[in-house]
């Protein structure tokens, strides 16, 4: 049967559902960045130490619970773990904003990143969608927390001038009852849930992918990318206000022609990247203009124009990183063990964001503003050190066919004619399962010729 290269309106459908609930989620998490370290000084308990725990604990609740919850859900049902974590983070919100002090918004922040439905999330919509265009999916679910993210730099200092710190997570609560009716209401339950190879991760495997030395470097490079990120707006909010005197409710005219500019700028460099083959070259660049921004940052932050351009620099490379390294984990992880690769990158992801608070908080008490970005340029520089020497990867995609299930035998057999398509260059059916996990060469590769070997097919509630 010759499969549909394009989205049904279904996928789509789920597709979108999913990224709003999710992208909703990561939006009240991240809208008190660019605010919090400026206004906390008036809340009881205030040391810079405490600015950083309070700005990144959720990422050490979220790294610890994301991968349990996960597993949950493949026990339990999709639906009611997602449910539940945007329960416990609504309640999360509400400690937050009813807080008088800074440990007690220490704990609404924990208890936020405590409702951790990533993988939850991800699992509903491998269940929802077919093997061919999960890609598709999970790059739409990515490209929207990318969204929320610079929405929460323009939103979180308008909000704060309209409601107060209090009312950014009263906000927050709600836009979480709102992802809560979404779930009930428009969100289809699968007709079958269980454990998928390629969002979910073999607890069996994760040794394996730790040890795994170009993904050891990803997930470093991700835990480093984040860690200088939240580190950074422990100070980056006192920088602005220093600038500007109209107060924090006009920080957004700032922030959202950098991230345009920077967005905009990210373009050739992805395309040079993935089409001229230079993601080695593309990467390096990113992580020394990282490094340069920071060291810059900590000498010349203190005027306006200087502040403006380093941050546009900063959040070039940024941008593009975020972009490039999920790319490359799925280029370098084993066709059959993506979805491990991608949990292990994800812990990391948010223990950096938990680290990188925590240290830049300490470093602004210990030495001041400036020794954040010291700390962060010889990071960066350390990063450098530790990508310089790591292969050009393969400019292969990750690929699933749904081929019915069948005998070792069977599957064995149909590994060996999939390997003989003209652009497969890996594959692996695991016969229980029913699903051909393949590494392909999408300029060669004979589409149709794959996709006759599918027999997938979506049912929609």
């Amino acid at each position: 049967m010759t499969l549909s290269s394009r989205m049904s309106r279904f996928e789509l459908r789920v597709a979108f559902l999913l990224a709003g609930i999710f992208s909703t989620r990561m939006l009240g998490l991240f809208m008190i960045l660019p605010v919090f370290a400026l206004y906390a000084q008036n809340i009881e308990g205030y040391s810079p130490l405490l600015v950083g725990l309070a700005l990144g604990i959720y990422g050490l609740t979220q790294a610890f619970l994301q991968i349990p919850l996960g597993r949950l859900s493949d026990r339990i049902g999709r639906k009611p773990v997602i449910l539940g974590g945007l329960v416990v983070f609504a309640i999360g919100s509400v400690v937050a904003a009813m807080a008088d002090s800074m440990w007690g918004i220490i704990l609404g922040r924990a208890l936020q990143g405590a409702g951790a439905i990533a993988s939850a999330v991800m699992a509903l919509a491998a269940d929802l969608t077919r093997e061919e265009h999960r890609v598709k999916v999970m790059a739409l679910i990515g490209i929207s927390i990318g969204i929320s993210f610079a929405l929460a730099l323009i939103i979180g200092p308008l909000l704060h001038s309209w409601a107060g710190l209090s009312g950014i997570f009263w906000i927050t609560a709600l836009l979480a009852v709102s992802g809560i009716l979404l779930v009930l209401t428009k969100v289809p339950s699968p007709a079958v849930s269980r454990f998928r190879r390629d969002t979910e991760v073999e607890l069996d495997w994760i040794g394996e992918a730790l040890r795994h030395p170009q993904l050891l470097r990803l997930d470093l490079s991700i835990f480093i990318l984040h860690f200088i990120l939240m580190a950074s707006f422990v100070v980056v909010p006192l920088m602005l206000h220093e600038q500007i005197t109209s107060g924090v409710g006009s920080h957004w005219q700032v922030y959202l022609p950098v991230l345009l500019l920077a967005m905009l700028a990210v373009s050739p460099f992805i395309f040079m990247a993935e089409k001229k083959h230079k993601i080695k070259q593309v990467f390096t660049t990113a992580i020394f203009i990282i490094m340069l921004s920071q060291l810059a940052l900590s000498q010349w932050g203190n005027s306006f124009a200087g502040l403006v351009f380093l941050l546009w620099l900063f959040f070039t490379a940024f941008n593009l990183l975020e972009a490039m390294l999920p790319s490359l984990v799925s280029k370098m992880a084993p066709a059959a063990h993506k979805g491990t690769a991608m949990g292990a990158y994800s812990t990391a992801q948010f223990l950096g964001v938990f680290l990188g608070g925590l240290m830049g908080g300490w470093s602004v008490g210990q030495w001041g503003n400036e020794s954040v970005f010291v700390l962060n340029g010889i990071l960066a520089f350390g990063w450098l050190m530790l990508v310089w020497r790591m292969p050009q990867p393969q400019y292969h995609s990750s690929y699933m066919l749904n081929v019915g299930m069948m005998d070792d035998n069977q599957g064995a057999e149909l590994a060996d004619q999939l390997s003989e398509i003209v652009g497969v260059e890996e594959a692996l059916v695991v016969a229980r399962e029913g699903v051909a996990y393949l590494k392909v060469d999408m300029k060669v590769l004979d589409i149709d010729k794959l996709n006759s070997y599918s027999v997938s097919a979506i049912d929609e509630p």
